[in-house]
């Protein structure tokens, strides 16, 4: 049998690798480290149906917490990895332990972003969005009639801006950049998803930064703008990106970019260790990145647990990505990386409509905004390679189907 398998980290990442082994009926003796307290989870639906208590935690749980002992798995809750000894093929935690790995997995996610505290970063009211706990702590704050503001125009910001109008919130949404979601989609789906917030009572503010909160007693009230507006503020929610959690990579000396530099089996600089999910940079398409998604992480995790097992094929990503807000979905397919060209498609639906990315004659991705169809029409054009014009695109009377070839 082989030796024990350690995982690092009790997200999507490390719980898709320890249950696909499983699922391979592969042997080995695994042991998987979490930070926190409760069983492995789904983040995702933290800021949406959780928050808005219409899931309960228990469903939010992969497995119930008996699956791990019926499929020897050795789940550590509430613990930390402190270093990883790679000569003596070790981690040792944080109450002293040392545990003997044959291959190491690290799956740590990545951390969000925090303000400083010089500008009101520690001031009580003020949240991130990432675990449960976080999404325990503001909701326990949101109330009706109370005033939040999200400081960042990504997707993160944006989810949290519909929960809280559906708290009956006021909201107001503030990014530093010259429109929201620049990082992540063009400027025909930022201004989708901007009249969207609009019609619902949110106030968007471009070109706006941050001064600094202010508080009363140690408790935030308000925010002072980089236009020198002062607003009010009972909750703020902090949406500025995240980092990925790669020091204990970069401690024991393995080759650390923008997050753990592994190769397409997801192995980093050292053949015993491999990474997963946010915390790893991945090569695609002749780049490198980082996939800040569920599916890559389940896909990637699905992919080492494969190459463990003994079927060493590449992970070749598919891109996909997801966000509910309000009544919409917006469904994204592949990666926009690059791109010179959009165009936008009216769907058959009221209200549907897609934003189609373009390299050259090259279909790279799709946003579909309540428009299934696109979304899994274009899934399946780029899954086959298949280039359609954007000319025929952009026709509504051209059936997608017809593209697919």
């Amino acid at each position: 049998m082989a030796g024990r398998l350690v995982i690092v980290g009790a997200g999507q990442g490390g719980f898709a690798v320890a249950a696909k082994l499983r699922a391979l009926k592969d042997p080995r003796p695994i042991t998987m480290i979490g930070s926190e307290t409760v069983p492995p989870y789904q983040r995702p639906p933290l800021s949406k149906k959780y928050l808005l208590g219409e899931m309960s935690f228990d469903r939010l749980m992969f497995r119930p917490e008996t699956w791990y002992a019926d499929n020897d798995v050795d789940l550590r809750l509430g613990h930390f990895v402190e270093a990883i000894d790679r000569s003596a093929k070790t981690v040792v935690m944080q109450n002293g332990e040392v545990i003997a790995y044959e291959h190491l997995v690290i799956a740590t996610g990545a951390t969000p972003r925090k303000l400083p505290s010089a500008i009101g970063g520690d001031l009580d009211g003020v949240f991130v969005m990432r675990e449960k706990r976080d999404a325990d702590r503001l909701a326990g704050v949101m109330e009706a009639g109370k005033s939040l503001l999200v400081i960042g125009g990504g997707y993160v910001g944006l989810e949290a801006a519909a929960v809280a109008r559906k708290f009956g919130l006021a909201v107001t949404v503030i990014e530093m950049a010259d429109r929201i979601l620049k990082r992540v989609a063009s400027p025909a789906t930022a201004d989708i998803m901007r009249a969207i917030h609009q019609s619902h009572g949110v106030t968007i503010r471009e070109q706006t930064g941050l001064e600094r909160l202010v508080g009363d007693n140690g408790r935030v009230t308000g925010a002072v703008l980089s236009d020198g507006t002062v607003i009010a503020a009972d909750i703020v929610v902090v949406g500025i990106g995240v980092t990925p959690n790669d020091q204990l990579a970069k401690d024991a000396g393995l080759e650390v970019a923008n997050g753990i530099v592994v190769d397409d089996r997801a192995r980093t600089s050292d053949p015993a260790i491999f990474a997963v999910g946010d915390c790893a940079e991945l090569p695609f398409r002749g780049a490198r990145i980082r996939l800040e998604s569920v599916p890559n992480a389940v896909d990637q995790g699905d992919a080492v647990a494969a190459v463990l097992a003994g079927d060493d094929r590449p992970y070749l990503p598919e891109p996909w990505f997801w966000s509910d807000q309000y009544d919409v979905k917006l469904q994204t397919a592949g990666f926009n990386q690059g791109y010179d060209r959009t165009v936008t498609r009216p769907g058959q639906r009221e209200g549907a409509v897609s934003v189609w990315y373009f390299r050259g004659g090259e279909l790279l991705a799709v946003d579909a905004v309540n428009d299934a169809k696109a979304y899994v029409s274009a899934k399946k054009m780029l899954a086959a390679g298949t280039n359609p014009s954007p000319e025929r695109i952009a026709d509504p009377e051209t059936d997608l189907k017809s593209l697919l070839g």
